[in-house]
């Protein structure tokens, strides 16, 4: 069987330069918003989009690689696009979906997302 990321075609987003260790940035590809997240010089991405309520997860906070959505605190891990951690609405817990995670390469100083 040949690997996911063999099969797919990636697109050049932006150069390694551009984004600073431990932060996060929105890059479009093929028409969906994806979170791009440096941690620690590795590079993932995410649909930049809360499965909860549909926040802007670039709008959040990123600690190590645990993306925290603004509106109601979802957390997700941007390795993986796992959802971490329930949202919250006052005393109300609710329980998220997983968010879609994309292939990320790097070649040179490109990084390079795919197209599912």
């Amino acid at each position: 069987m040949i690997p996911k990321e063999i099969e797919m075609d990636y697109v050049r987003v932006i150069d390694k330069a551009e984004l600073p260790q431990n932060k996060m940035i929105i890059v479009v590809v093929d028409g969906k918003e994806v979170l791009l997240a440096n941690v620690d010089d590795s590079y993932y991405a995410i649909i930049n989009k809360c499965t909860h309520a549909g926040g802007s997860l670039a709008q959040g906070v990123l600690e190590g690689s645990i993306v925290t959505c603004p509106r109601h605190g979802a957390r997700f891990d941007v390795k993986t696009g796992k959802a971490v951690g329930e949202a919250k609405i006052g005393f109300i817990k609710m329980k998220v979906k997983d968010e879609e995670s994309c292939m990320v390469k790097v070649e040179g100083t490109d990084i390079m997302v795919g197209i599912p």
